[in-house]
């Protein structure tokens, strides 16, 4: 059953902690060697108990776990030869930097010369190599961040565990890390699955993104896939910005559909999970995808009737608030351009956009 090319493999995976909640349902899931994959999703949807179970914190109530092709369940934590980095660090506070990072080769019985010369490598990989005397009580959060990074690649694993680890450092530092930590994964070639609920931080470090709420995975994609070409409602609504509009699926006719909103309005979407005349469904739109510009309107496009609710400039953007179909929660983004309109609240402006860029999904 086990496919050869892939290094992590949740076959069926459940978990229950009282026998009858089931916090991870049915869980298959299959990654090949050198993949980044994050597990995103909102607090208690199963994401960090997935990667407890992986590290060998907990235990699958049910299913196998595989990790290169061999089952996984009963090999204790320190025997599965992963690296794992967690928010609060987890650095031993009487230890200095280096001792820190020859902790873990120490318990691999590894000698002094080959200990040393992977700790200076392992530092000199996160920008640390002079930091290797000092305690971690004298590093900054974000310099103790690197060192547990460090710690964790230190004994060269296959796999690196990450729960959150960059959920204490302030914005710039976050994205700074952000992209050092991609760059170390990619250019070491090392398996990562990250756990984070920021779904910025999930889209611009994976090269696919999982997914998780109420203990499944909803869908698992490349970022642009995940944005672009959400399969349902908690996905399009999870990831990035999105607009929705309620209403039922009127007809249906191969990949175009018409939804009778509830405020009377028709229009055209591709129906992603509707199937039938009657259904209720959610109609998701980007705020990106929607043009207030009629001279820049293409001829296919679908046009409602909108009034200017507010008007905010944001530097590189305008981001506008619409009343559209009864709802006055409808935003459009436009590039700050020396043609683009700034919109006055209380105007009504028509707006539209392409029927393949509106999603019939669940409702």
């Amino acid at each position: 059953m086990s496919n050869e090319a892939n290094f992590v493999e949740f076959q069926r995976v459940q978990k229950s902690y009282d026998g009858e909640t089931l916090v991870v349902k049915d869980l298959n899931l299959a990654m090949p060697k050198g993949e980044f994959l994050t597990m995103l999703g909102p607090s208690g949807s199963g994401k960090t108990t997935c990667l407890m179970m992986l590290a060998g914190f907990e235990t699958a109530t049910h299913g196998e776990i595989l990790l290169d092709g061999q089952p996984i369940n009963n090999i204790p934590p320190h025997k599965r030869g992963i690296g794992m980095v967690f928010q609060n660090y987890a650095l031993f506070p009487h230890m200095t930097v280096a001792e820190n990072l020859s902790f873990p080769l120490e318990v691999r019985k590894m000698g002094k010369a080959a200990r040393e010369e992977k700790v200076k490598r392992a530092l000199d990989m996160v920008q640390m190599g002079a930091f290797g005397g000092r305690r971690p009580a004298q590093l900054s959060g974000g310099q103790q961040q690197r060192i547990a990074l460090a710690r964790a690649l230190v004994f060269e694993p296959e796999l690196v565990l990450m729960d959150e680890p960059l959920g204490a450092l302030d914005k710039q530092l976050r994205e700074h890390m952000q992209f050092e930590i991609t760059r170390l994964a990619h250019n070491l070639g090392i398996t990562t699955v990250y756990v984070t609920h920021d779904q910025t931080e999930a889209l611009t470090m994976s090269d696919r993104v999982a997914v998780f709420d109420d203990g499944r995975i909803q869908q698992i994609a490349p970022p642009d896939e995940l944005y672009e070409a959400p399969q349902n409602s908690f996905v399009a609504q999870f990831i990035g910005e999105n607009n929705t509009l309620d209403g039922v699926v009127k007809s249906v006719d191969g990949d175009r559909c018409v939804v009778t909103l509830d405020s009377g309005e028709e229009i055209d979407a591709k129906p992603i999970n509707v199937s039938q005349p009657g259904e209720k469904t959610k109609v998701s739109i980007r705020p990106e995808r929607v043009e207030t510009n009629k001279a820049r309107l293409h001829q296919d496009a679908h046009t409602l009737k909108a009034e200017v609710v507010e008007f905010i400039y944001m530097g590189d953007i305008f981001r506008t608030r619409l009343k559209v179909a009864g709802r006055d929660d409808f935003i459009v983004k436009t590039r700050n351009a020396p043609d683009t309109v700034r919109l006055t609240p209380g105007s009504e402006v028509e707006i539209g956009w392409l029927p393949e860029d509106c999603r019939a999904l669940d409702a």
